[in-house]
């Protein structure tokens, strides 16, 4: 064991292509996270609105992350192992279903792809570390919840919670920040935010945001420290402007249209991660 790890740090290129593989499999579970998790969720909210209205609960088959198997939604084809390896089965199939051929949405092999070259950035920047292992689950938890938050609007707590414990976890020793740095920055993520959204309701008596980007930020700052949040918040603030204009401008998106800020945050959030202390530098510097 010891003489590989040795051989894995001799060898920076081989870490980083093997983080590569690791995330491409990854991608494919997150795939599997995006979609489901929401349903599954969906599920238990119907079942205990049905108790709390003292109606039956409906029974349904059983629906997990790992049951029913992956099948396709337009013939009910179940997908094989040979169809369901990252990236290359997209290729193989060239986009289509084996059975019924209709078209394979082109958003998977994406997840893959991003789950696979941001895990390889990772190792480059970090290399055979802890803070790979570290800035690895935050980029994974990252992926998933930009996707289901684009797809539902919903930033759920089954990932959120776990996500901001374990940076706290994982900084108890200074991993990617100081122990005191990260309690501050999840408590000052949450309630900056959260003071944001009530200052917003009480001007214009609208929600501007949902509760689960309080406590994603909460999670950003339990990983990277409090000093990180202002460059995430005005990264997101900034680039959820531009992509909001833009929707108006081409007219895809009504003013009034709510657009989902989740994403933001994580790209914030990784933005932080990978060149925070560089960009900080530079702003200390400039000032």
């Amino acid at each position: 064991m010891a003489d590989t790890l040795s051989l894995l740090q001799a060898y920076p290129a081989a870490v980083a292509w093997l983080c590569a593989v690791l995330g491409l499999v990854v991608g494919s579970f997150l795939n599997v996270v995006i979609y489901r998790l929401p349903v599954m969720l969906e599920r238990e909210w119907q079942a205990q609105c049905a108790e709390l209205a003292g109606t039956a609960v409906p029974q349904l088959p059983a629906f997990n992350l790992s049951t029913p198997r992956s099948t396709c939604p337009h013939c009910g084809h179940a997908i094989r192992i040979v169809e369901n390896i990252p990236l290359l089965s997209y290729l193989w199939l060239r986009g289509r279903c084996s059975a019924c051929a209709a078209r394979i949405g082109v958003r998977y092999p994406l997840v893959e792809l991003l789950t696979g070259l941001l895990s390889a950035a990772v190792a480059v920047r970090w290399g055979m570390q802890l803070q790979t292992l570290a800035a690895l689950c935050l980029v994974w938890a990252l992926i998933a919840l930009t996707f289901i938050d684009l797809d539902t609007r919903l930033l759920p707590d089954r990932i959120t919670l776990p996500l901001l414990w374990l940076g706290l976890l994982f900084n108890l020793h200074g991993t990617l920040a100081t122990l005191p740095d990260a309690v501050t920055g999840a408590i000052a993520g949450y309630l900056s935010l959260w003071t944001v959204y009530w200052l917003f309701k009480l001007v214009t008596g609208k929600e501007g945001m949902g509760y689960g980007d309080f406590k994603l930020l909460a999670a950003i700052g339990a990983w990277l420290g409090w000093q990180m949040l202002p460059l995430v918040i005005l990264a997101s603030s900034l680039i959820g402007a531009i992509v909001g204009m833009t929707l108006i401008a081409l007219r895809r998106q009504n003013a009034a249209t709510p657009i989902p800020f989740g994403p933001f945050l994580a790209g914030g959030g990784l933005l932080a991660l990978f060149w925070g202390t560089a960009i900080s530098h530079a702003w200390l510097g400039l000032a």
